[in-house]
């Protein structure tokens, strides 16, 4: 049975720091049609694997905590790799009143699926660098050999195929080119999307990768845990409702907006609206000074 957007039933908030986060909008529309979701995207800071650590943790916490009392949202989903897993404890610390959901590497799911013990991830560098990504390898794939490939500009070319614009074969195969250059690649089997991004451009991974690549995608299964928590523990009934249409907010106008309005509609929202936020904007560098 799926849920509702009735008086009295969830709202979720899905944060992102692009479209990538639409994805999961899609996987949950398609478990839940009628659910309300608001969207927002951090565009003044994208990418966001290209940031600083400190930086994103700050601006994200602030951010997300300001959307929750705007819209007050039932549950929030993290609809990004890099902002999961640098500022989901963070974010569950500073708002114990909520419940989140978050986006992580697939490498468990790898681990079931690989049929060689060489399993890759693609992500941004922020992801492929961090401790967790060890800690979840030693934690569900120890017996596994990863092949963690930072994949820079890899979210740019998924924004770019959403909107509708040519993406050459030739720059998405250079973009991943180091999963196949690895020592142990010629028994890689099963690859894993550590961004949410991937999945507007996961046809054309396919296509410039050898056949018999597995690609996990863990969009669905982000869709499926936030909706079985709002089912675990569905809000109070005496909980104020926005009376508002859910909307997609934007923190700094996208780019291609023209291009960007018709693809939104197809999630179900009916124009572009500007996100005026407090959230840190200090340079990188005075971040870095003030934590000294």
């Amino acid at each position: 049975m799926s849920l509702t957007a009735r008086s009295g039933l969830p709202r979720i908030l899905t944060f992102d720091s692009g479209i990538g986060g639409l994805g999961i909008v899609q996987a949950i529309r398609e478990l839940s049609p009628t659910l309300a979701i608001d969207y927002l995207a951090d565009t003044a800071v994208f990418p966001y694997g290209e940031q600083d650590d400190l930086f994103l943790t700050q601006r994200i916490v602030t951010l997300i905590s300001q959307a929750i009392d705007r819209l007050n949202p039932h549950l929030v989903v993290i609809a990004c790799n890099t902002a999961s897993t640098l500022a989901l404890d963070a974010l569950r610390a500073a708002r114990p009143d909520m419940q989140f959901v978050g986006c992580v590497p697939p490498i468990r799911w790898a681990a079931r699926t690989t049929q060689t013990g060489v399993i890759g991830l693609v992500a941004t560098r922020a992801t492929t660098r961090r401790p967790y990504l060890g800690r979840l390898h030693a934690l569900y794939a120890p017996e596994c050999t990863l092949i963690a490939h930072a994949a820079p500009g890899l979210a740019t070319l998924a924004e770019k195929t959403f909107r509708g614009d040519d993406v050459s074969a030739d720059s998405v195969r250079q973009e991943i080119s180091g999963l196949f250059t690895h020592k142990d690649s010629d028994r890689l089997d099963t690859i894993g999307i550590g961004c949410t991004h991937y999945t507007f451009i996961l046809d054309q991974l396919k296509a410039v990768s050898p056949p018999h690549i597995t690609w996990l995608d863990p969009a669905m299964a982000v869709a499926r845990q936030a909706l079985t928590l709002l089912r675990a523990a569905p809000p109070p009934t005496d909980r104020p409702v926005p009376d508002q249409a859910p909307a997609a907010w934007f923190t700094a106008p996208p780019l291609q907006a023209d291009k960007l309005l018709p693809r939104l509609t197809h999630y179900g929202y009916s124009d572009i609206r500007d996100w005026v936020d407090d959230a840190p904007h200090m340079l990188q560098a005075d971040i870095k000074e003030s934590a000294k």
